[in-house]
């Protein structure tokens, strides 16, 4: 009789509030970084340096995140990483709402909470921040590139395709690696250095609804682009993962390697 403790598995309240607190850090950081550093560093010479600390800061929250809440919950920290690797056959489909439901929280709240702060700065900060759409993502007016609404679809549509390949590749529960957050995040980092010229860079419902409820009417209008595209982006890559590199053939065996 074995003396071993048998694997506890976490209870779907710790998992919910994982993501949770995942989810904010990851709206906390990366947009607060956009927000707080855009609006202080505008002369020409910080423009190049701001784009590169909000890539990073998106990345560095993942990284983080990853390795504090993903034993947990397993980091998702984005509806369409949800879905994602539900298609995929990773997750069962009965913690796919409840996690969206956290994670869409998380996000809000976060964002509330850059809002509250912005109440506290410099005049008329928070205002200019709002007019300037909140770091909402977007296409025409509130893309920085002046770029149109179907290169927002496109762009959401393969990058979030190809950040899930990374997720279900790096995390494969035979074939994964240690390192998957560290690679996550900086797969994420380089997602944002190419799509926020274009559209602010979401692939992330979840990120995308927590700026576009302060962006003002524009923001929201665009939102459903942000809502569906990534996710349909997600379960396209788990789906084709899962037909593409889960086959499996038996290992020889000993007597037949002779």
């Amino acid at each position: 009789m074995s003396d071993k403790a048998a694997p506890t598995i976490p209870a779907l309240g710790s998992k919910l509030a994982a993501e949770g607190f995942g989810t904010f850090l990851l709206v906390f950081g990366g947009v607060g970084t956009a927000l707080f550093a855009s609006n202080h560093f505008t002369d020409p010479g910080a423009n190049s340096a701001v784009y590169v600390a909000v890539a990073l800061a998106f990345g560095l929250t993942v990284i983080v995140g990853a390795y504090t809440w993903g034993p947990i919950s397993g980091g998702h920290f984005n509806p369409a990483v949800t879905l994602g690797v539900a298609a995929a056959g990773r997750v069962p489909w009965r913690d796919v709402g409840p996690y969206i439901a956290a994670q869409m929280v998380g996000a809000v709240v976060a964002s509330t909470a850059l809002t509250l702060i912005g109440l506290f700065g410099p005049d008329a900060w928070l205002p200019a921040a709002q007019d300037a759409g909140f770091a909402s993502t977007g296409w025409d007016a509130l893309s920085p590139g002046g770029f149109g609404m179907m290169a927002a679809i496109i762009i959401e549509f393969v990058l979030t395709a190809f950040f899930l390949f990374v997720i279900l590749g790096t995390t494969h529960p035979e074939r994964g690696t240690p390192f998957a957050g560290l690679a996550i995040g900086l797969t994420l980092a380089l997602i944002v250095f190419i799509a926020i010229p274009v559209d602010n860079a979401s692939v992330n419902p979840a990120r995308s609804l927590a700026t576009a409820i302060y962006g003002g009417t524009d923001a929201l209008a665009q939102l459903w682009v942000f809502l569906v595209v990534p996710v349909a982006g997600a379960m396209v890559a788990g789906l084709a993962y899962r037909a593409l590199f889960d086959g499996t053939v038996s290992a020889p065996s000993a007597d037949l390697q002779r």
